[in-house]
C-alpha cells in the first residue's frame, strides 16, 4: 500500500445472516482529499462507513485504513480516527466543554492539554459562548458542531462523517462546511455520506455513487455531471396527452419522462428548445438549467424512495 492511500478496499463484502449489504465493492481514499460515499437508502453506504471505523467486521475481501488491516490492527487505526455518527450521541448529563475532556481521555489526552484542545475547537466550531452549558440546550446545529469537534479532540489523520449536517438549517450547514473545507486544508483526510447532492457536489474531491450494495459509478462531481447528463438541463411541460409527441421532437436527445414533465439532458439546450418549438409540438413550460449531481444521482438510481 502506498502512502498516498489511505483506505483501500478490494472486493469487500459485508453480509448481515442471508442480507449482502455490500456486494464485492473496490475502492481507493487519497490521502488528504474528501471522499463521498453517495447513493438511496439501504445502498451500503452505512455499512461501509462502519466497516471503515471498525463498528462492523469484514465478511469477506480486503480492507485497510492508515495502512493497517481492519482486521488485525483496529485498535492502532482507531487511535488515528476520528468519527462524526449520524445519531447524537453526546453525554447530555456533563457540560459542552466536558464532552470533548472526557472525550480526550480515550486518546491518553489529560489535565492542561485536554483542556487546552477543547478551548481551541469550541473556538474554531463557534461554540466557545456555551462551553460551560449542559448539551441538552443546544441546538440541534450546535450539537452536530459539537460531535465534530469531539471527533477532532485526538487530532485524526482520517475524519469519517456520516451525514454531517443532516437537519441542519442553510446557516449551520455553510458554517459546517466552512470548518470542514478548512481541515482538509490542514491536511487530514475526510470521508463523508450525504443525501445533500449540493453537498457532496460543494465538498467531494472524488466520490462513488452506491445502489443494493455495488458501487455503480466513481469519479470527481464535476465528471460525473459532463459524462452522466451533458451540461444542462430541459424540464419540459406540455398539455395531457402530449408527451409522445414532444418525445419525437427531442430525437436524439437523452430524455426522461415523469408524470408531470420531460427532462432532457444536453450540451445545448437553447438550440434543443429552439428545435421542439420549431417541430410544433405541445408546449406549456420550458426550463433550461444547469445539470447537477443530483441529477446524475436520480438518473443512476432512480427515482424510488430507499428503504
Amino acid at each position: 500500500m502506498t502512502d498516498e492511500i489511505a483506505i483501500r478496499g478490494t472486493n469487500v463484502v459485508k453480509r448481515y445472516k442471508e442480507f449482502t449489504a455490500v456486494a464485492a465493492i473496490s475502492f481507493d481514499v487519497r490521502r488528504g482529499e474528501c471522499f463521498g460515499f453517495l447513493g438511496p437508502n439501504g445502498a451500503g453506504k452505512t455499512s461501509t462507513m462502519k466497516m471503515i471505523y471498525g463498528a462492523v467486521g469484514v465478511t469477506e475481501g480486503s480492507l485497510t485504513v492508515l495502512g493497517r488491516d481492519v482486521g488485525s490492527d483496529l485498535r492502532e487505526i482507531k487511535r488515528r480516527l476520528g468519527v462524526v455518527p449520524q445519531e447524537d450521541n453526546l453525554d447530555t448529563e456533563i457540560s459542552v466543554v466536558e464532552n470533548l475532556v472526557v472525550f480526550a481521555r480515550y486518546f491518553g489526552i489529560a489535565g492542561a492539554e485536554a483542556r487546552r484542545r477543547a478551548d481551541e475547537l469550541l473556538r474554531f466550531f463557534q461554540l466557545d459562548e456555551k462551553r460551560d452549558q449542559k448539551v441538552e440546550w443546544l441546538s440541534g446545529g450546535m450539537k452536530r458542531r459539537l460531535l465534530t469537534a469531539r471527533a477532532l479532540v485526538g487530532r485524526p489523520d482520517l475524519v469519517i462523517l456520516d451525514e454531517p449536517t443532516v437537519g441542519l438549517d442553510p446557516a449551520a450547514r455553510h458554517l459546517l462546511w466552512e470548518k470542514l473545507r478548512q481541515l482538509r486544508r490542514e491536511g487530514a483526510t475526510l470521508v463523508l455520506t450525504t443525501h445533500y447532492m449540493d453537498e457532496a457536489e460543494r465538498l467531494c474531491d472524488r466520490l462513488v455513487v452506491m445502489d443494493k450494495g455495488k458501487i455503480i459509478t466513481e469519479g470527481t462531481p464535476a465528471d460525473l455531471v459532463r459524462d452522466k447528463v451533458g451540461k444542462e438541463v430541459l424540464e419540459l411541460t406540455v398539455p395531457e396527452g402530449g408527451q409522445d409527441e414532444l418525445v419525437r421532437a427531442l430525437g436524439a436527445e437523452q430524455i426522461e419522462r415523469l408524470p408531470d414533465m420531460v427532462l432532457c439532458y444536453t450540451d445545448d439546450g437553447e438550440g434543443t428548445l429552439h428545435r421542439v418549438r420549431a417541430s410544433g409540438a405541445p408546449l406549456e413550460s420550458a426550463r433550461l438549467r444547469r445539470a447537477t449531481l443530483e441529477d446524475v444521482f436520480l438518473r443512476l438510481t432512480g427515482r424510488r424512495l430507499g428503504d
